[in-house]
């Protein structure tokens, strides 16, 4: 594996505004005698979170989730099924270029940081850490107090920094070699780890005391990445017995710049290039979603996302919710603020308001006419008024990925109380087992496809300039009550 494919440690920002408050509740439990013998119970430890910075708390609630009418004309049927999601916070807004562009320039300067510690660019050991205070040997990570020299750097050092760049061969202009952008992650799966036929202990397997003891070792499948002595990325699923808990450890290489040519490759025939020159380069645009990014770029942000928040805050060891791609289900209660009657984010059935002509999202009005609204391409984010959770562009702008998987039998065999259908699929699985559920509509789809109540799907690899996403994490402890959503539910 070569040195610019290894796990980089997070920045650390002082301008981070989250933070962990971990509350002691009775650390010393009473065991002895002056409970006067009575079980009086065990306190623990529990934690609060703060609001997540530029999230809204979506309470708990429950809904009739899909269209409630038939609709002969685009052939959906009216077949609703009361679902209910537990408490979780979610993005005020979609991920804009500015902030997606944070995890494209942190891998940049994290790869740059591993090259400049590379005996083959001068070997400076000042960009990793390999031992504690007392000098004691720890697990190297890259330092991140250790400044690149992006000013007056030696021979070494400015080969070092140049080599993530290239030379347009026919513009002649120096640009980011986006294609060396990996990211390397690993994740863990819980849920196939605390299945039952998944126990290593083969007596928890079966629970019927009229079979016998499981003797068969159970197999189990988990995604990997490496490369390879050519320097190319293999993605590869393994199947193999169970042996520990690490066979639930999934690893991925993911390359984290947005596809910026989407915009030509989605449209034949059209002058889309300035987009693709500057849509995401532009200062601009930096409020603007982010697009040309595929389901699994979304997840590879929310990982780092989740890590660049723990080490910033120094809880590597504490638990922290992860941040993560909403599931479908999470996405259309939001989007409906919770209101069975709602088809949009708002009230009522129309696009625009009656009495002043206001457009209500940004999305394609008439045939040809992508400009009736405001807007050609996609508008800033929040330019439009937000939802009753406070949720701004969920209709319109840009679809967004959701974290659920689309086949067509997704309703029979999805739960009813937090509903999920999350399929990994291998990288030799046939095409069709990698559709990923979009939702919301964006800025080139008519007012039908906008439509919280609407699904529709994307394949996970495919970089469109009308999808983009925003994260969601589950929210600690108990949600602050269900009257708001009891109220509008009535």
């Amino acid at each position: 594996m070569t040195k610019k494919y290894l796990r980089y440690e997070m920045k650390l920002f002082p301008c981070v505004l989250l933070s962990i408050s971990l509350l002691g509740l009775g650390g010393c439990a009473a065991t002895g005698n002056s409970t006067g013998g009575e079980v009086t119970g065990v306190g623990g430890s529990s934690w609060t979170e703060p609001t997540p910075y530029g999230m809204v708390l979506i309470d708990r609630g429950s809904i009739d989730m899909g269209p409630a009418e038939y609709d002969s004309i685009w052939n959906v049927g009216g077949n609703p099924r009361g679902v209910s999601v537990d408490a979780f916070w979610m993005d005020e807004t979609e991920i804009t270029n500015a902030k997606y562009k944070q995890f494209v320039y942190w891998v940049r300067d994290s790869i740059i940081r591993e090259r400049l510690y590379d005996p083959a660019y001068g070997g400076n050991e000042d960009f990793k850490i390999e031992e504690d205070r007392e000098g004691n040997p720890i697990q190297p990570h890259l330092n991140w107090n250790k400044a690149i020299p992006w000013r007056n750097p030696t021979e070494e050092e400015a080969r070092a920094i140049e080599s993530l760049y290239r030379i347009n061969p026919i513009t002649g202009v120096k640009e980011l070699d986006g294609s060396q952008l990996n990211y390397r992650y690993e994740t863990y799966d819980h849920t196939s780890a605390v299945k039952r036929k998944n126990r290593l202990d083969p007596r928890r397997r079966e629970y019927n005391t009229d079979k016998p003891v499981p003797v068969e070792t159970p197999l189990i499948t988990k995604d990997t990445a490496y490369v390879d002595e050519n320097g190319e990325i293999i993605r590869t699923t393994i199947t193999r017995g169970l042996t520990g808990e690490y066979d639930f450890v999934n690893t991925y290489i993911v390359n984290v710049y947005p596809d910026t040519t989407a915009w030509v490759n989605d449209f034949e025939n059209s002058h889309n290039e300035p987009y693709v020159k500057m849509y995401f380069s532009h200062g601009g645009y930096s409020d603007y979603p982010v697009v040309g990014v595929s389901w699994e770029q979304a997840n590879a942000f929310c990982n780092w996302r989740t890590d660049f928040l723990r080490r910033s805050l120094g809880k590597e060891g504490a638990h922290i919710e992860p941040y993560r791609l909403p599931t479908e289900a999470e996405w259309e209660y939001a989007a409906r603020a919770g209101i069975n009657e709602n088809k949009y984010p708002w009230d009522g059935d129309y696009t625009m308001s009656d009495d002043r002509g206001c457009f209500y999202a940004n999305f394609k009005p008439n045939s040809g006419n992508y400009v009736k609204d405001g807007h050609i391409i996609t508008s800033k984010v929040g330019t439009y008024a937000p939802n009753d959770y406070g949720l701004y562009d969920m209709a319109g702008n840009v679809s967004e990925w959701t974290s659920t998987a689309f086949v067509e039998s997704i309703d029979n065999i999805t739960s009813d109380i937090n509903p999920e259908y999350n399929y990994s699929a291998a990288p030799d699985d046939p095409y069709k087992l990698k559709r990923k559920i979009v939702r919301g509509g964006s800025w080139k789809d008519v007012a039908h496809n906008i439509r919280s109540d609407i699904r529709m799907w994307e394949y996970q690899n495919e970089q469109r300039s009308y999808i983009g996403f925003r994260c969601v994490r589950t929210q600690v402890g108990f949600a602050r009550g269900q009257k708001q959503n009891n109220r509008r539910n009535k």
